[in-house]
């Protein structure tokens, strides 16, 4: 077998690797990168549209500027696979989102090359602008010290999140010097661009142009203020009618662009005048394709954002072997029947139609579906409003992206005790996309909430009739909870009746000890309960439904006839099982019991699969099988990883 043919991707090892390439090998480096990308996320799923359509940005970046002693930050961190690949991780990328492998995001802890952890968007300008001043505030007490750059990269969709734009009013406010690119590759915020755009990007970087403008600003301060804001207004006219860039130049940025995010011959002179000239905060305009150069990608509606493992040659994903129902679409087809008899129904999602099953609902209901953009804080106070006004609001929202507008849950929706309806999706642990996307927190937030109804499904069956409840429930705040992936393959009723408010349910009897679930965990405590009945144990297992209201009559039941009780949950210390035993101890009853509560591990825990994760976090039926023996004082007991995470009795 002949040897493979050493390709220029196989000469770089790090960015100065990049940086000793002739401008004119970096065309064919660019063809390299993105096969050697589409090769790599075939085989481990992930985020490819957008890494595609970066590969000349990204090559134009590193070998513009000098990282990593220049900060290099990317927004979100999907764009960032290629960036991984020439920093020193190529031979690690086929370990992407798996277990003790590369995350699918930019992480401080993976590289020096990452300077800024990101998974969320819209922070990059904020941190940035961090590292900027604290350059400055280096510099001006050493002038020999670091001069660095700080560059941002952030696409158009992160922009529409409102904490960009609060990072923008601060910085074009101030004097540090802050370049940021706006990579604009799904609205559109310009035209397709050609030579034209990009000499009058190029002429509008450089320092004669600057320089000049400069001067002639200086002269006309001298004139009356009428006719010096006609020449400002005229100035302004001319550079937004070919640019597109009074907004940012408003918010105090010096704009640049837009310019074809492909062309090498576009990117390198624009990125050096822009390192080379000027203080102040400036703003590139870049406009890619996602999915650039990977026909299935560029033809997909989402140009393949988020993708599982798929045949190269023809871009088919391979099949999800599971034959439930997902979460999600349960969740979306009960709600598009309950609107169905119901006009008042609404939805709400932040950017994440798709992801959220709302889609489904949009085909059916395009004048009652709603996508705020990434704006959570908008969209949760935008749901209240509706709620105000009678209609019956679901917003759709991720629980790790729920994190983000805790203030309008509280403020603007709570305090109110107006009707909105949260459907939470991806809660628990999510799998390759690791702490960032846990859904750890929604619990610990919500159940301290006066007035709130809060709701876990253990299965699609028992998720369809919290949609009900929750579309039943106007004169509160509700709230039901869900996990990633397929559901448990039961039957989803097809007309779901809601739950009585604020009861559970007992699955299974038993005298010994008694095994209260909340969400998805359920199954794993039946598997448990199983394997200590083999073992003489008897076990009653029951499903909590309500974490608020909590049905205090079943858990005052449970205690009193069992020597033990314990709670589960897909959730961070001090929400559920916290609750439960705050009701033990109003009835008077934690003397009676021995009580103990598992739930997420007070750590953050690194991607791997679901299953994996929830191993790691000792919160599968071996966990729950160990921590029973060794309460019962069974030699020889204890099982599992429950006793190393901490899920401790208190009797």
């Amino acid at each position: 077998m002949a040897a493979r043919k050493k390709t220029i991707l196989d000469t770089i090892h790090l960015p100065d690797d990049l940086r000793g390439l002739r401008e004119d090998d970096l065309p064919q480096l660019a063809k390299e990168l993105r096969k050697e990308l589409i090769e790599i996320v075939s085989e481990t799923g992930g985020h490819l549209g957008a890494g595609l359509g970066v590969v000349e940005l990204t090559i134009a970046l590193h070998y513009v500027f000098n990282t990593p002693k220049d900060k290099l930050i990317w927004d979100v961190g999907h764009q960032a696979y290629p960036h991984k690949i020439l920093t020193g991780r190529r031979q690690r990328m086929r370990s992407l989102r798996k277990k003790g492998g590369l995350s699918g995001f930019t992480k401080r802890a993976e590289s020096l090359y990452d300077p800024f952890g990101a998974a969320h968007a819209s922070t990059s300008l904020s941190a940035g602008l961090g590292m900027a001043v604290a350059r400055d505030l280096r510099l001006a007490k050493d002038p020999d010290a670091d001069k660095s750059h700080v560059v941002c990269v952030i696409g158009d969709g992160a922009m529409s999140g409102g904490m960009a734009y609060e990072a923008m009013n601060n910085a074009g406010s101030m004097k540090s010097r802050l370049i940021v690119i706006l990579n604009d590759n799904d609205m559109s915020i310009a035209p397709p661009v050609g030579a034209m755009s990009a000499y009058l990007a190029r002429l509008i970087s450089s320092r004669a142009y600057r320089g000049f403008r400069g001067f002639w600003r200086r002269v006309f301060e001298r004139f009356p203020d009428a006719i010096r804001k006609r020449v400002r207004r005229a100035e302004e006219y001319a550079r937004g009618f070919f640019t597109g860039g009074t907004l940012f130049e408003e918010l105090g940025f010096y704009y640049t662009g837009p310019l074809d995010g492909h062309n090498l011959k576009h990117l390198l002179p624009v990125l050096r005048n822009v390192r080379d000239v000027g203080d102040g905060p400036v703003l590139v305009h870049v406009v890619t394709k996602k999915g650039k150069g990977y026909p299935p990608a560029e033809a997909s509606d989402d140009k393949y954002h988020g993708v599982g493992s798929f045949n190269v040659a023809t871009g088919a994903k391979k099949p999800d072997k599971a034959n439930a129902p997902s979460y999600t679409s349960v969740f979306a087809d009960t709600l598009i029947k309950l609107a169905e008899r119901d006009s008042s129904i609404v939805a709400i999602t932040a950017a994440m139609p798709s992801g959220t099953g709302l889609d489904k609902f949009a085909a059916r209901f395009p004048s009652r579906a709603f996508d705020v953009g990434i704006a959570e804080q908008h969209g949760v106070t935008f749901a209240a409003g509706l709620a105000a006004e009678g209609f019956k609001p679901f917003a759709a929202i991720y629980a790790t992206f729920l994190q983000r507008a805790y203030d309008q849950i509280v403020h603007d929706v709570a305090i109110q005790r107006l009707a909105v309806r949260f459907a939470i999706d991806r809660a628990g642990l999510v799998g390759a996309d690791g702490a960032t996307h846990a859904g750890a927190y929604d619990l610990s937030m919500l159940l301290p909430l006066p007035g709130f109804v809060v709701m876990a499904a253990s299965d699609e069956a028992e998720l369809a009739r919290m949609v009900a409840t929750a579309a039943a429930i106007e004169d509160a705040p509700s709230a039901f909870r869900y996990p990633r992936g397929s559901g448990e393959g039961c039957a989803v009723p097809e007309d779901p009746e809601p739950l009585e408010i604020g009861r559970g349910r007992i699955i299974r009897e038993g005298s010994d000890v008694a095994i209260l679930s909340f969400g998805g965990r359920l199954g794993e405590a039946l598997l448990a309960a199983e394997d200590l009945g083999g073992r003489g144990v008897s076990v009653s297992v029951a499903d909590a439904r309500f974490g608020k209201p909590l049905d205090e009559d079943l858990v005052g039941r449970l205690a009193r006839g069992h020597s033990c009780l314990l709670t589960i949950e897909e959730g961070a210390s001090g929400g559920f099982g916290a609750h439960v035993g705050l009701c033990l101890s109003r009835l008077g009853l934690l003397g009676r019991v021995r009580f103990g509560a598992m739930h997420l591990p007070d750590r953050f825990l690194d991607q791997a699969s679901p299953r994996e994760m929830y191993e790691e976090a000792g919160l599968v039926s071996g966990d729950i099988v160990g921590r029973v023996l060794l309460e019962l004082g069974v030699k020889g007991g204890v099982g599992g990883a429950a006793s190393r995470r901490g899920h401790l009795f208190h009797g």
